[in-house]
Parts: C-alpha cells; sequence; structure tokens
C-alpha cells in the first residue's frame, strides 16, 4: 500500500504514512475533479457502495487522496483514468480552488475542472471506487442538492454554491 502525503496547517509537507494509519489530527491532501460537457452539464460520481466513508454519496466527478511522489495534479490525472476511464493531460486541467476543509478528516483540496464532449458511454468506471456516473445540467443540480444534500458528500456543498455562482455568471470554476 502507497503511503499518502500528510502535511501540516499552511499544507507544507511533514510526512507520509499508510492510509489506514493515519490518525484523527492528521491533515492529507485530496484532490477533485469536475468533468464538464459542452452543454455545460457536470459530471457527477456516486461512490462505490463499500467505501468506508460516505458510500454512495454522490460528489465530483473523481476525487483522490494525494499519495507520496504526487502532485495534486498528477494524483487527479492518475484517478480520472483508474476511476472513470478518462485520459487527460495536465494542460487540459482548470486549477480551480484550493482550500482546507473538515469532514470525516482534516485535508486540503485542490479543485481541477476540465471539459470533454463524451457520452456517457465512453466512460469505464472502477466499480470499487465508484458505483454510477450521470450528466447533469447545474439547474438539475441545484435543485436535488436543495432537496436532498444528503445524497451528496458533506463537503460537496461548498462545490455546489461554486457551480451555482458560475451558473448565475459570478465565477468562473
Amino acid at each position: 500500500m502507497t503511503n499518502v502525503i500528510i502535511v501540516n496547517e499552511k499544507d507544507e509537507v511533514i510526512g507520509s504514512k499508510p492510509r489506514d494509519d493515519r490518525n484523527q489530527t492528521d491533515i492529507i491532501r485530496v484532490s477533485g475533479l469536475l468533468v464538464f460537457n459542452p452543454k455545460g452539464e457536470v459530471l457527477l460520481s456516486r461512490r462505490g457502495l463499500n467505501k468506508i466513508n460516505d458510500p454512495g454519496k454522490w460528489g465530483p466527478s473523481v476525487a483522490g487522496t494525494v499519495e507520496e511522489g504526487e502532485t495534486y495534479a498528477s494524483n487527479i490525472i492518475k484517478e480520472a483514468k483508474e476511476e472513470i476511464g478518462l485520459e487527460i493531460d495536465e494542460k487540459d486541467l482548470k486549477v480551480g480552488r484550493h482550500s482546507y476543509q473538515e469532514t470525516s478528516h482534516k485535508y486540503f483540496s485542490t479543485q481541477f475542472s476540465t471539459v470533454v464532449d463524451k457520452p456517457i458511454s465512453d466512460f469505464v468506471i472502477q466499480k470499487e471506487e465508484v458505483e454510477e456516473i450521470r450528466w447533469v445540467s447545474i439547474p438539475d443540480l441545484l435543485e436535488w442538492f436543495n432537496k436532498s444534500p444528503n445524497e451528496f458528500l458533506p463537503s460537496f456543498s461548498k462545490t455546489v454554491n461554486l457551480l451555482k455562482s458560475r451558473y448565475d455568471g459570478n465565477i468562473d470554476i
């Protein structure tokens, strides 16, 4: 098993340890990817039902824990290929928000986005990680999230707020 990176409160690497050996005080790094299509829909992924944390919850297109020897960008490129069969290069990534979050654990997260023109059938999901994926329009996502926020990852509310701002024309993710 590869070690995950442990960082301090400034997101500076202070060590690494096996994923299963981290504790509640460890701060790790997580990368996330929002995949959009030319119609402006976002690809959502539902976490595998056997996941320890938040099984079956909806969230970003791809997410992963940064491991030893990886950067946020190299991690998300690897995870995109593994989880949904999407091959992308770093030049295809737009870097978005970088923030500190606390849910079931503490972590820094860098959010990326990209645009691809692919039907859902062209993606190949890794069932251990991803239960299903679907393209969703921003208005439909906002309505779905407002009606059933418990169907989503706890941290996804920040992403939904950013998507709402993007949809309203206030920012570009």
